[in-house]
């Protein structure tokens, strides 16, 4: 029996970031406003974690509605059109649902249909995660265009007395058109999962224990020094790997640009990587918290709106979080 040759979809050789898009909560949260319950203070908060105010969505700014405005803004800067984009890829923890998809619901509001659409749950990573899948869409052929967003709404699993990571978490949106290029755009992602440390970031209680009575409405916790740990001195070896695996050295980035997860880990990350003075840090965190899956978009969103000089220039990104898992890569900023 001849067996027939089946066609594969092949794409063009390079991607890029052509645009990027931002939303945040609209209410700011200064550290005074929730150092009571916790028993803490503002210069705590500050020394810790380098916060001093985070943003968080109102009870009608949902996940949805963060996630079309950074779409909307990202499509509009790549210079396409929304009908253009053959998949969209959210990554998010604060689905209120379970199913259906975030994504799919996006890709109808912004005129995407019938993009294909779909939720990663990667956490802090996930951003970087879809980075990678959008890549490989692009080049495969599967997607001319790729829209990859970072949404969450981390204010509902904040509680008010907790004094591991509550007092970090933000609400916002960020989002990244991804599409062909001449030259080369993205690195290689490397990333990967240690689930030896599952326990170390998550929910203090699961959705079936909540609804047989069992606990409270589940709620985000940390270990610490655990995770603090694992993010200065493992991540630091991912992200030497990631310029390895670009074919670049330090001196030749114009922007670091590392998950949001604390001022402290972020400038124990640019010294061991040995960051030249020239190159930009972003620090989106001490205004914005930190907001998980949406916070290397938001940072980087920001970055170029303050450092516009960047604008073409390479970035390092880093994501790494509950799972544990992490994700980095190199980027040429849009």
């Amino acid at each position: 029996m001849t067996i027939p040759t089946l066609t594969q979809a092949t794409g063009p050789a390079f991607t890029r970031i052509l645009g990027l898009g931002a939303a945040r909560g609209d209410l700011v949260v200064p550290n005074d406003d929730i150092v009571g319950p916790m028993n803490s203070s503002d210069e705590w908060i500050r020394q810790r974690t380098g916060v001093i105010e985070r943003r968080r969505a109102s009870k009608e700014r949902g996940v949805i509605d963060m996630s079309v405005e950074a779409a909307n803004e990202a499509i509009e800067r790549a210079g396409i059109d929304a009908s253009r984009i053959g998949a969209v890829i959210v990554s998010t923890v604060s689905n209120t649902v379970t199913t259906p998809s975030v994504a799919a619901l996006l890709a109808d509001r912004i005129g995407a249909t019938p993009a294909a659409a779909f939720d990663i749950s990667a956490a802090c990573a996930g951003y970087t995660y879809a980075v990678a899948q959008a890549d490989s869409l692009v080049r495969t052929g599967l997607a001319e265009h790729v829209l990859v967003v970072g949404a969450e709404k981390l204010s509902l699993f904040a509680k008010p007395t907790d004094r591991t990571i509550s007092f970090l978490l933000g609400d916002g949106a960020g989002a990244a058109v991804i599409g062909p290029s001449e030259t080369p755009g993205i690195s290689k992602t490397i990333w990967g999962s240690d689930g030896s440390k599952w326990d170390a970031v998550g929910m203090d209680a699961t959705f079936e224990q909540y609804r047989d009575g069992e606990a409270e409405w589940p709620m985000m916790r940390q270990e610490g020094p655990t995770v603090f740990r694992w993010a200065v001195w493992e991540m630091a070896k991912v992200a030497k790997q990631a310029l390895e695996a670009a074919g670049i050295t330090p001196e030749q980035l114009a922007a670091f640009i590392p998950h949001q997860a604390n001022m402290r880990i972020i400038d124990e990350l640019a010294k061991q990587l040995g960051l030249p003075e020239s190159v930009v840090i972003a620090r989106d965190i001490a205004t914005t918290g930190n907001t998980s899956a949406a916070s290397i978009p938001l940072a980087a969103h920001r970055l170029l709106e303050e450092n516009p000089e960047v604008s073409g220039g390479l970035a390092l990104q880093i994501g790494f979080g509950a799972g544990l898992v992490f994700g980095a890569q190199v980027v040429v900023l849009p």
